[in-house]
């Protein structure tokens, strides 16, 4: 698989898992916090509300961004983006998934999360995905 095509699937999948977090805690916030966390009041859905814009942004900047080579120095600021959004969206969550009588969605989103926290690093640091890049290249392909 050559490294434009990665990068797209990434971005993608990247896009299409902020954007039905975006809208499902846009539209649904005050029934899904509680369920995730129990004990969490209704009247922070408000901040549900609010994470869901920024997860909508950064769903909209990687849907616009998915035929681009991204890593190393292409499409250096969304690889940014996304490394910063994962790594802590990841870290937020670790210690309420881990909590007890937390929801297993909650740790799927957070195990999710580091995973992408991962391969937004990588993509930082290593360079475009694919056959056709060797590793540690960056930019040369």
């Amino acid at each position: 698989m050559n490294a434009a095509r990665t990068s797209s699937l990434i971005t993608t999948f990247s896009a299409v898992v902020l954007a039905a977090g975006g809208l499902a805690l846009l539209f649904a916030s005050d029934e899904l916090l509680p369920r995730f966390m129990p004990g969490t009041p209704a009247s922070l859905t408000v901040l549900g509300q609010l994470t869901s814009a920024g997860w909508l942004a950064m769903a909209w900047l990687n849907w616009n961004q998915r035929r681009m080579l991204v890593g190393g120095i292409y499409g250096r600021p969304t690889v940014l983006a996304n490394f910063m959004l994962y790594l802590v969206s990841a870290s937020s969550l670790r210690h309420p998934a881990m909590a007890g009588g937390a929801s297993p969605v909650l740790l799927s989103v957070a195990v999710l999360f580091g995973a992408l926290t991962l391969v937004y690093g990588a993509l930082l640091l290593r360079g475009p995905f694919g056959a056709d890049t060797p590793a540690g290249s960056g930019a040369k392909g």
